[in-house]
């Protein structure tokens, strides 16, 4: 697909981009980046961007700026990051995407945007901004599931929190390393070290690293906040283990006395009066009850029950 960056991005064939009559935008796979390449008049080396996308990363050559792009799914982080490469100089930018990741993107800038100072640097802001478009949305509903994992800890309920929590942890700390890639991604366009973009449109850039450096403190603030939880679910089993030492340390307590009479009247000496007694049977069950009655009334007092 091909673009010419207007008022919107406008469609055009591979034929309209060497005009010069608008700065252009295109989007090809790998194959077909390898058969056009020499059209756009770039004397760069993409095979390493191609194969390696594991990274968000801009590298300065001599005469374009390439590099790639490595971006979580947003929807479940567990799964394969959207990944493609790009190439750009003063003319324009290629991106190199075999998913269809950027193209998504691209369709939907050309949907919603116009613009009423087309250049490139516009396109890259916006574009950028598409992929972080939802972040802040994405934030503020794991924190507001953190806020109810709060209330099923103080409410007890924390046979499954680990697990999920260090599952929400995962996912901000994929996001903090995305967000610190493309910090340095927007630096590197603020550098501007090729001279391709303009002075006044630099301002694009810095727009868009300081937005991603906001939701990166946000995503460091919800990270200490998983770490307080799982510190408070510690604490909270620690209270559960605890109660349960108090009641076995109440019932053993409770029976010790009865196992000491158990263990006196199981004796077999010859001259124990009380075997004799046509009483003794009942008042040692006498006893006993006033004992565990006793020990009861004493540990709710005492409130260890």
């Amino acid at each position: 697909m091909y673009y010419l960056i207007k008022d919107l991005l406008q469609e055009c064939g591979a034929e309209e981009i060497k005009g010069g009559e608008a700065q252009y935008l295109a989007v090809l796979t790998s194959e077909e980046w390898k058969e056009h390449r020499e059209d756009f008049d770039m004397v760069i080396d993409m095979d390493r961007e191609l194969t390696d996308r594991s990274e968000t990363k801009a590298v300065v050559n001599y005469d374009s700026l390439t590099g790639s792009f490595s971006v979580p799914d947003r929807t479940d982080f567990s799964r394969k990051d959207h990944t493609f490469a790009f190439a750009l100089d003063e003319k324009g930018i290629v991106l190199i995407d075999d998913e269809g990741y950027a193209l998504d993107l691209v369709r939907k800038i050309q949907r919603t945007k116009k613009w009423r100072l087309p250049s490139l640097e516009r396109f890259l802001y916006d574009f950028l901004e598409e992929m972080i478009g939802g972040d802040l949305y994405l934030l503020e509903s794991i924190e507001a599931e953190l806020d109810r994992t709060e209330k099923r800890i103080l409410a007890d309920e924390v046979d499954k929190l680990p697990a999920e929590l260090n599952d929400i942890r995962g996912d901000l700390l994929d996001l903090r390393a995305h967000y610190e890639q493309l910090i340095d991604f927007g630096q590197e366009l603020q550098e501007n070290e090729n001279g391709f973009f303009k002075t006044e449109n630099l301002r694009y850039f810095k727009l868009f690293t300081e937005r991603v450096m906001r939701l990166q403190d946000i995503a460091a603030s919800l990270r200490e906040y998983v770490v307080q939880l799982r510190d408070l679910v510690q604490s909270q089993l620690g209270v559960r283990q605890n109660k349960i030492m108090t009641l076995l340390t109440v019932v053993t307590s409770i029976f010790l006395p009865l196992t000491l009479i158990a263990g006196w009247y199981g004796m077999n000496f010859r001259y124990m009066p009380e075997l004799e007694m046509r009483f003794a049977y009942p008042a040692v069950i006498l006893v006993s009850v006033a004992i565990v009655v006793g020990c009861l009334i004493w540990f709710k007092k005492k409130k260890w029950l």
